[in-house]
């Protein structure tokens, strides 16, 4: 058994500098890179996949809602056929940098506000999964597992990859607890043990002290996590000496 490790990179803005993103690097297998929408701009885009490239790490893009100055954490109402253009939009614009670079963008990832949003409305997952489409056909989804969004990507054949976080807890029902609510991030320690825990038995922790199913085939550690980096690394290294390879999954 295999797992992916990913990290949500090139989150800058201008002068505006967001993580380590060149240290990441060293450590996951998939990135997921915003593509201008929440976070990121050209020359951000540019360096990130140039970077990613270099050290072997896949490209995934990050789309968001066109919201700069919330970071794509405010819930908006976008019509889905809008949506489904900003997607391929923001798909096109981080593959010319991926191609320029010697590759090319491997799956989509939404990001913040979208990512809860199309978990739960079908109708915005299926104007992602139609977008991906549009693009190419081989382009995989990551997100929640057992979602509107797996939901929409195995109706439309496309590939999709259920996604854990090591970083947030969860609530009983299965989301991520919203990071306003105390102990909704969690700590290196912490991370570490719910890393381990999703890859060997598919739980992970929740907000009340239980545990609730997630089924990830990839484990993302944020990028904008205090001690990103560090946190990382001990992931790694402990899933290595578990005996679970890292290896991306596209």
């Amino acid at each position: 058994m295999t797992v992916d490790l990913n990290s949500d990179l090139g989150e800058g803005f201008g002068a505006y500098r967001m993580g380590d993103d060149a240290a990441m690097l060293e450590v996951v297998t998939s990135a997921n890179i915003a593509c201008g929408f929440h976070a990121g701009d050209p020359s951000i885009m540019r360096r990130t996949c140039a970077l990613a490239v270099e050290k072997g790490v896949r490209i995934g893009a990050h789309i968001g809602y066109r919201d700069l100055p919330g970071f794509g954490r405010r819930a908006l109402a976008v019509p889905a056929a809008e949506l489904r253009d900003e997607t391929l939009y923001q798909i096109g614009s981080l593959d010319a940098f991926a191609r320029a670079a010697g590759d090319r963008v491997r799956y989509v990832k939404p990001h913040g506000a979208l990512y809860h949003a199309a978990a739960a409305d079908r109708t915005l997952a299926d104007a992602i999964v139609a977008a991906l489409r549009e693009f190419d056909s081989r382009l995989a989804l990551l997100g929640p597992a057992a979602t509107e969004m797996e939901h929409a990507a195995r109706a439309a054949g496309t590939p999709f990859l259920g996604e854990g976080f090591a970083d947030r807890a969860y609530t009983p029902d299965g989301l991520l607890a919203p990071r306003t609510l105390p102990g909704a991030v969690l700590h290196a320690d912490e991370a570490v043990a719910q890393a381990l825990s999703i890859a060997r038995t598919g739980k992970a922790l929740t907000l009340d002290g239980g545990t609730v199913a997630v089924s990830a085939a990839s484990i993302c550690v944020h990028g904008d996590t205090p001690a990103a980096v560090h946190m990382a690394h001990r992931i790694r290294t402990a899933l290595e000496e578990d005996g679970i390879p890292l290896q991306a999954f596209t």
